[in-house]
């Protein structure tokens, strides 16, 4: 085993992952649940979950088509059971039942759809991930209290949403407590619009392999109407393809890892320091929450300036906290 796994013991966003963020220990049982396109990054969480003495177990499937889609019986099931689960995957198990389930029976969770070599080397994974906490925390304290939120960029989006009563999830990338569950690499805080609030003009600058270009959305009453621009029927397909509840306003993001970059893959892009990301589709897996959906897609906004009940938290993607 050390032997097969030698090259990957120097990997520090694996070690990272496993022993900050996961905080895992020696009588845990740890699941890591992949896919064929990302085994490799699999075995590198592999060998340091081991190298700590847990029991950790590997198990490979075939790409999910989409987010959100559940994975077999088999891993469900195995899920129920394990204190930890990694998802080094190329589609996010984040939103599904199956991640819900095991997150309630207590399993500390991290989903890393899509990630890659990189982002374990010099990405978003090498953060100081206290200092994310820390700027993670003072944030999610303002949202907490908010009511209104008001969103625009220099690509042109003007945006308002309600958020009373919607308490924010505080990705911060440190899962220690049971039922701790967010991304790696992570740094953000989320949470459900108010259903029926989102109004306005909605534009994404990117969207991983699906919005490489800005595409402009109108949007009333919390669904997403009219689409404009190269990728619009990309997305436009994408969106029908699943049901009518994918149009729904899901998420309202705002990124906190200095260390994450724009690189055109969501799971890092949404984390970047200075951005704000808009999904579409299921919103369940935050409190309040409450439109389900065979999907949950992420557009990031760049450069936005973001009041919230008109106190200016970040004007043109630089954060003003005290």
């Amino acid at each position: 085993f050390l032997k097969m796994f030698s090259k990957l013991s120097n990997n520090q966003g694996a070690r990272i992952g496993v022993e900050t963020c996961m905080n895992v220990k020696p009588d845990e049982t740890v699941l890591i649940v992949t896919d064929t396109g990302k085994v490799k990054i699999a075995e590198a969480f592999a060998y340091a979950s081991a190298s700590l003495g847990a029991e950790t177990v590997i198990s490979i499937i075939k790409p999910m088509k989409q987010h959100k889609e559940e994975p077999p019986k088999p891993i469900r099931e195995a899920m129920k059971v394990s204190d930890v689960i990694l998802m080094p995957t190329t589609k996010s198990l984040s939103h599904t039942d199956a991640r819900r389930e095991a997150t309630k029976r207590g399993a500390r969770i991290a989903s890393m759809p899509d990630i890659t070599e990189d982002m374990m080397s010099i990405g978003g994974l090498t953060a100081d991930y206290n200092d994310i906490e820390n700027r993670t925390m003072k944030i999610a304290k303002i949202l907490e209290k908010g009511k209104n939120v008001e969103i625009t960029t220099p690509s042109g989006t003007k945006l308002t949403m309600d958020i009373e009563g919607r308490t924010p999830e505080q990705d911060t990338g440190l899962y220690h407590k049971p039922s701790d569950w967010g991304n790696l690499p992570a740094g953000e805080v989320c949470l459900a619009p108010v259903e029926g609030t989102t109004q306005g003009t909605l534009v994404i600058d990117s969207m991983g392999k699906i919005v490489r270009q800005p595409l402009t959305i109108m949007v009333k009453n919390g669904w997403a109407q009219k689409f404009h621009g190269p990728d619009a029927i990309r997305l436009e397909s994408l969106l029908k393809s699943a049901d009518k509840n994918a149009y729904n306003i899901g998420e309202l993001g705002i990124g906190t890892n200095p260390n994450a970059r724009l690189i055109g893959v969501v799971l890092e892009d949404e984390k970047v320091l200075g951005t704000v990301h808009i999904a579409l589709g299921d919103n369940t897996s935050y409190v309040g929450g409450h439109t389900k959906s065979k999907i949950h897609e992420d557009g990031i906004l760049l450069q936005p300036t973001v009041k919230i009940d008109g106190r200016l938290i970040m004007k043109n993607g630089k954060l003003l906290l005290n």
